[in-house]
């Protein structure tokens, strides 16, 4: 305390000096009494340091932008950027989306360099950190990271990377932006418990908590996490609607009234009704192949126990290009292409007649599984030709049965 306490020569009281590298502070005590002085002083010696302390250089958490947050940016490739303050949006010279990505990324600084060396620090781009803004959600974290890292090595793009970025949004904002490493099932729970209360079927919770699922294995492997709050955390439930195959009554309806449709739905109806496949999977051909002559067209990228090829029926193929060298069916628009289609294609099975709610676009899947196996298709090659519902042991053989024998059968299911 001595360095801080002196008497002037001109007076009797004793003063406090505080030395700032920019000022120097003197205060009369108003007291002779050296012990009274000590004591009026600490307050006052104590508030010093905590300010010499805040001001001495240290390394602070920061965030460091891509692009300054608000506006549209010039990219060098010549894409244009919108940037928030936890986003990055790319935009295409048509106006199209992209892609989406964090805004930045974590970073360090020096902080106070300008109280000691004089050196000023001003980047826009970069802001500290602070544990309210953490929880807040405004700047990404690492565990934002880890989802982009999954997005970008298994190439999900369009509907499904917007689905899985939704859930990994509405995660954080029930968990408080809690990090995935400090996360136990009941964190994980409370995403199943939203979507119970907004009345969704535990198919469809299953599939929107598989991304997080997914993302999280992916880092556990790579030695990122330890353990996957995600896993085994939908409780099992026979809830769904069960459906009914298309009859052969409706068939009729349904031919009755095609020409309703536009040219792509046409095709795209036919192609359900004469194939089975999911109607997700219809959006997924972007090209052909041929075995001995038979085109086929490769579907059910999504899982192993999916992926498969599928003969072009003999029912479609007059309907088809000569070739097919791109996406067979509009998935350009910014929505879920096979959702809106299904709602059209819904709606149109209700203007045919077909009104009972248990018979649905889906329901040309259970009536092809029907005509296979009226015509005593093996089992085996149903599964090859409708792709397998659950992982098994025989999904994962081999490229499986010659597309001439699958030809052979698909053609029975007809239209």
């Amino acid at each position: 305390m001595a360095k801080y306490l002196f008497q002037r020569p001109d007076s009797r009281n004793w003063h406090v000096r505080f030395r700032y590298p920019d000022k120097v502070v003197e205060k009369s005590l108003g007291t002779p009494d050296i012990k009274k002085a000590e004591i009026l002083a600490l307050p006052m010696i104590a508030e010093h340091k905590t300010v010499l302390l805040s001001r001495r250089p240290r390394l602070e958490a920061t965030w460091r932008y891509d692009y300054a947050p608000g506006g549209l940016h010039d990219a060098p490739n010549g894409e244009r950027v919108a940037a928030t303050e936890t986003e990055l949006k790319f935009y295409g010279p048509d106006g199209k989306l992209l892609r989406t990505e964090p805004n930045g990324s974590p970073a360090f600084r020096i902080a106070n360099l300008e109280y000691r060396l004089g050196i000023p620090f001003a980047d826009e781009r970069m802001v500290p950190v602070t544990e309210e803004a953490r929880k807040a959600g405004k700047f990404p974290s690492s565990d934002d990271k880890l989802l982009e890292t999954y997005i970008k090595q298994r190439k999900i793009t369009g509907y499904i990377e917007r689905e899985a970025r939704d859930v990994w949004a509405l995660f954080k904002r029930l968990t408080e932006n809690k990090p995935l490493k400090n996360c136990d099932r009941n964190d994980g729970r409370k995403l199943v418990a939203h979507f119970v209360d907004k009345k969704l079927k535990s198919k469809t919770i299953e599939k929107k908590v598989a991304w997080l699922n997914a993302a999280v294995n992916l880092a556990i492997d790579e030695g990122e996490l330890k353990f996957n709050p995600f896993s085994a955390i939908v409780p099992k439930s026979d809830d769904s609607v069960k459906r009914l195959p298309i009859s052969d009554a409706d068939m009729k309806q349904i031919k009755r009234n095609l020409n309703q449709l536009d040219k792509a739905d046409q095709l795209l109806i036919r192609l359900l009704g004469s194939t089975g496949m999911r109607i997700s999977e219809a959006f997924e051909i972007d090209g052909e192949e041929k075995e001995r002559g038979i085109r086929y067209v490769l579907v059910g990228k999504k899982t192993a126990q999916s992926l498969r090829r599928v003969p072009l029926p003999a029912a479609v193929l007059p309907y088809m290009p000569k070739k097919i060298t791109g996406p067979l069916f509009d998935r350009s628009k910014n929505v879920d292409p096979s959702d809106a289609a299904s709602k059209r294609l819904n709606k149109f099975l209700d203007r045919c007649g077909i009104v009972d709610k248990r018979k649905v676009v889906h329901s040309f899947r259970h009536r092809a599984q029907d005509r296979l196996r009226a015509f005593e298709c093996p089992e085996d090659i149903r599964w090859a030709i409708l792709g397998h519902e659950d992982e098994t042991v025989a999904a994962g053989y081999g490229e499986g049965h010659p597309v001439r024998v699958l030809k052979k059968w698909i053609d029975k299911i007809s239209f």
